[in-house]
């Protein structure tokens, strides 16, 4: 096919009615192609996406390239950065040779800029602080996230209404742990009564995997001040979105508390937003940086819980991006759920990596100006394949793209950097207390107190009536005594009457 086809074919398929961002150019045989913007279609970015490819191909500077990109039309971002490597957005880039060499190629100006940004954790990281209660996840997710049977699930839904019913807050991990307790021991009568009985080797089994949740961090995570969806939504002085950053670098090797927390959130983001239906641009997007972390733990239930959210979030003007290193590493579930798919390069080392390939070409539309599996591997650094809905929700051509470099920094933030955004920042004021008002643990500890003191005043006044006291016993030896002394007078007065009589 000729070179005008290819620049006829993209630009048919990347121009766009409404208002758009810009990734890169076309690239044919090898060529940069100026003329071929590879633009997505703001209102179509609510229909997820996924940017794959090998370690060190860019797929981060990709994320933070669409990152600015949608912040600069007011569109609020937030990244869960795994590695530690996105916070550079926070600062204008520097206009480096091969940047603006690479700029020249595109025919896009490169202008340096910062972005607002806020910095999350999970941990005891400087930073906003992340917090949700149990009561907010609810019986069903909570039960999932732990990968309960059927029967424990139905233990942990009791708990609930027990707690609902007499008013007792399920706040952190303590809270149920300590309902848990209370229900096998002192309140199994008050239980049995009302909601039937529950067996200890099922609440045994239960409290193994909450502790199991605990030893990953979730102890920190679980309680008030819980975090208010709201304040992922900001708009800075400048009308630019709020990009925020969860840092999530020192919880590599804790996925059960990762994907407990990305779940909680788009479930909230779920339950909390507004259907908006068909948007001129998404109301937040979010990037899941090593999304095979959250996969490869979740359990079939949990799978199941994240391609409906998946399913349906995107109603509310949602937008999810999952980053990973291979396209297989999604479930075919979530994998169909995604318009926007950025491919950079994949490296074929082994019989098992070319079959990867190859299943990872088929998920591509095919195009008559690429083998796709050969470019899948001779893709350069910066370089990737893309394909994207258009406006009317068609797949669009597949386009080998340079893309563009970010406006921001393309390194981390220092130490003394990262503590002036944290000391400007409003929500670190808003989360920095840490709540822990009467909930559970702290009425059913007074409960079980005053059940303990009741049952001691109980045994103390039965063994105080089945124990006489010192005095009534002496009272009774000397009746005792006396009676016997009388009974012996009169038994001798009888004897001497009948000796006389003889």
């Amino acid at each position: 096919m000729s070179k005008e086809n290819f620049i006829s074919a993209l630009q048919s398929g990347y121009t766009s009615k409404g208002d758009s961002i810009t990734l890169g150019a076309g690239m044919f045989e090898g060529e940069t192609i100026a003329e071929t913007p590879v633009n997505i279609p703001l209102k179509t970015l609510n229909r997820h996406g996924l940017i794959a490819g090998a370690t060190g191909t860019g797929k981060t500077k990709t994320i933070q390239v669409l990152s600015e990109q949608l912040a600069a039309k007011g569109i609020p971002v937030l990244m869960m950065d795994i590695k530690g490597d996105f916070s550079g957005v926070a600062q204008p880039g520097e206009e480096k040779s091969f940047i603006t060499e690479r700029h020249a190629k595109l025919n896009i100006p490169f202008a340096p800029k910062g972005f607002s940004t806020e910095l999350l954790t999970l941990s005891e990281q400087n930073g906003v602080r992340l917090r949700a209660t149990v009561s907010e996840f609810g019986p069903v997710l909570f039960s999932r996230i732990l990968d309960l049977n059927d029967t424990q699930a139905g233990v942990i839904s009791v708990i609930f209404k027990y707690c609902d019913d007499n008013k007792m807050p399920l706040l952190d991990l303590k809270d149920i742990k300590k309902v848990m307790n209370y229900i096998t021991e002192e309140g199994k009568e008050e239980i049995s009564e009302s909601y039937g009985k529950i067996s200890t080797a099922t609440t045994g089994t239960i409290l193994r995997k909450i502790i199991e949740l605990e030893q990953q961090g979730a102890d920190i995570f679980f309680g008030e001040k819980s975090f208010e969806i709201e304040d992922l939504m900001r708009i800075d002085e400048n009308g630019f979105g709020y990009i925020n950053i969860v840092r999530l670098n020192d919880i590599q090797d804790k996925p059960k508390l990762f994907s407990t927390f990305m779940l909680n959130l788009l479930a909230e983001i779920y339950n909390q937003m507004p259907e908006k239906g068909d948007v001129e641009q998404p109301e937040l997007v979010i990037f899941i940086d090593e999304a095979h972390l959250i996969f490869n733990e979740a359990s079939k239930t949990l799978l199941d819980q994240i391609e409906t959210i998946i399913k349906l979030i995107r109603s509310k003007g949602i937008g999810v991006y999952f980053i990973t290193q291979n396209p297989m590493d999604i479930p075919k579930g979530v994998l169909a759920q995604l318009g926007l798919k950025i491919q950079h390069a994949l490296r074929a080392f082994t019989a098992n990596d070319r079959q990867a390939i190859n299943q990872t070409a088929d998920n591509y539309p095919t195009s008559e100006f690429y083998k796709t599996e050969e470019l899948l591997t001779s893709l350069g650094i910066g370089e990737a394949l893309v394909t994207a809905l258009n406006e009317k929700g068609i797949p669009t051509p597949l386009a080998a793209t340079m893309m563009r470099t970010p406006e921001s920094r393309m390194d981390i933030l220092t130490q003394s950097e990262i503590d002036t955004i944290n000391s400007k920042s409003k929500l670190v004021k808003k989360y920095a207390e840490e709540i822990d008002r009467e909930s559970a643990y702290e009425i059913l500890t007074k409960k079980i107190e005053e059940i303990s003191s009741e049952t001691a005043e109980a045994e103390e006044e039965k063994q105080e009536s089945k124990e006489p006291s010192t005095a009534s016993v002496i009272g009774k030896s000397v009746v005792k005594v006396v009676t016997s002394a009388s009974f012996i007078r009169g038994a001798f007065s009888v004897l001497m009457r009948v000796l006389k009589g003889k």
